[in-house]
């Protein structure tokens, strides 16, 4: 443990606040959630709920190769991307980098007319749900009754 406490610390690309357990801190990074957390934290030998800004440099600089690297000591089915269909190896994306992969699996759906990609482009609810009542768009919302 270091003496100096730093209540901002930057990791994957992200100011995290040093005053929460390390754990809870790195769930601010987008793509890492609670478990995986608790996985990072586990993989270093890091108690999961010391203070983020109570750590020394060397371990934050640890827990950072693991947040970008999560794909080479975590197995294949814990990554958020397996099977990557450009390179085909499992990926686990962070920050950025996992809104723009959405973006573009997004397009080229629309690009190839699947039905979700048509969908998509349509504005409409693409997981099956029912679309009678909700999911409208437009200045009339509501159901306007007749008169009695």
């Amino acid at each position: 443990m270091s003496q100096e406490f730093k209540t901002i610390v930057r990791i994957g690309d992200t100011d995290l606040d040093g005053t929460k357990a390390t754990a809870y801190a790195l769930t601010k990074i987008k793509g890492i959630g609670l478990m995986t957390a608790y996985a990072i934290c586990r993989y270093l030998g890091i108690n999961p709920l010391t203070p983020l800004g109570s750590l020394n440099e060397e371990l934050l600089k640890k827990i950072d190769w693991a947040v970008r690297n999560l794909n080479q000591f975590a197995p294949g089915w814990f990554v958020n991307r397996p099977r990557d269909p450009e390179t085909g190896k499992n990926l686990h994306l962070i920050g950025a980098e996992l809104i723009l992969t959405a973006k573009k699996d997004i397009d080229l759906m629309k690009k190839l007319g699947t039905w979700k990609g048509i969908r998509h482009r349509l504005g409409l609810k693409v997981r099956g749900q029912r679309t009678v009542t909700t999911g409208r768009l437009g200045p009339i919302v509501g159901v306007s009754k007749g008169k009695k």
